[in-house]
């Protein structure tokens, strides 16, 4: 009703001064006599109003399809009834468009889901040979192999960060809630990790209480953990030997720490660490850094309703923290 006023308010002004303008040209021609002006005025003003209400009663379903700002009734209005042709052919116009971009979408999401699946494929096919290559040098003892083993670990990794990116989209089915035991994870992501930590001379602590269990998925946990200390050991090879996963339990929530004396991150870059591509100054220190491996760490644990917090100081250290609610 707002538009359609606003539409015809120039036309109503014009109608009026029109009006107005005739009965005064008659008026200076000695035309006086005021109850016949008075009546003309009146049936002026009742036609008026007559082909208003005929314009709104047409065009009264074009009004409501320009008038509805939210889109998500959009099949409800390419299902209303209208009168007017020009809104009949807009109805249609936007039919069209509708249709349109509906396909355009199930196109992309079939694109995605083969990329997606084609991902999972390849990384599944390429973790066979790193196996492989493994299983060959098993038992020798030399400088060779050792750097071999260790490229080797960072291979897989890096095909982990592909396919829990690639699985990221897909979340809610690969999503399974249960309750984990803290410290056996932690346990487990360190003897993953070994050959790391003995390689840059780190010695982890799992302070975590042997009883202590959160309600999470594991998998996706375990990557989350795993990509905490694959980071801590990064920023603090050369610099600090010490990495402390410890816990704490505050008002309603546990808190899994994981806590190096790295070289720390910049002031400036803290705010910024959880954003997708995102390296910092650490990152043109480091060559390797991706800024895919926070960003990922973020939005797992924004799934798994888990919140997240980083502080760090330059030269003293990083410490991440993950929120786990308690639940009753």
């Amino acid at each position: 009703m707002k538009l359609f006023w606003r539409d015809h308010f120039s036309m109503i002004i014009f109608n009026i001064i029109q009006l107005f303008l005739v009965l005064s040209i008659y008026w200076m021609d000695g035309y006086r006599n005021l109850s016949t002006a008075l009546y003309s005025v009146f049936f002026g003003f009742i036609l008026l109003l007559v082909y208003l209400l005929f314009r709104y009663v047409m065009y009264s379903g074009l009004y409501r399809i320009l008038s509805t700002a939210n889109i998500r009734d959009l099949d409800e209005l390419i299902q209303m009834k209208v009168l007017n042709p020009l809104a009949s052919s807009l109805q249609h116009l936007l039919l069209q468009f509708y249709q349109l971009y509906q396909s355009r979408i199930h196109q992309l999401e079939h694109q995605q889901r083969d990329h997606i699946t084609f991902i999972n494929q390849w990384v599944h096919q390429m973790k066979t040979p790193l196996s492989v290559i493994h299983l060959i040098l098993k038992g020798k003892i030399d400088p060779e192999s050792d750097q071999i083993h260790d490229e080797i670990d960072r291979m897989g990794k890096g095909l982990d960060m592909i396919l829990y990116m690639s699985r990221l989209e897909s979340f809610e089915p690969d999503f399974h809630v249960e309750p984990v035991v803290l410290r056996k994870l932690v346990s487990e992501v360190i003897y993953d990790n070994k050959r790391l930590l003995i390689r840059n001379e780190i010695y982890p602590s799992n302070e975590v209480d042997e009883q202590l269990s959160v309600i999470t998925d594991a998998k996706w946990l375990r990557f989350i953990i795993n990509q905490l200390v694959t980071n801590a050991i990064k920023y603090s090879s050369g610099y600090a030997h010490s990495l402390k996963l410890i816990y704490d339990v505050r008002d309603h929530v546990i808190v899994l720490k994981v806590q190096d004396e790295g070289i720390g991150i910049p002031k400036k870059d803290i705010e910024r660490v959880f954003e997708a591509y995102y390296t910092g100054e650490n990152g043109r220190k480091y060559s390797e850094s991706t800024g895919m491996g926070l960003y990922l760490v973020a939005e797992i644990c924004k799934r798994l309703n888990h919140d997240i917090q980083l502080t760090s100081t330059v030269g003293k250290g990083t410490t991440v923290e993950i929120l786990f609610p308690i639940h009753p």
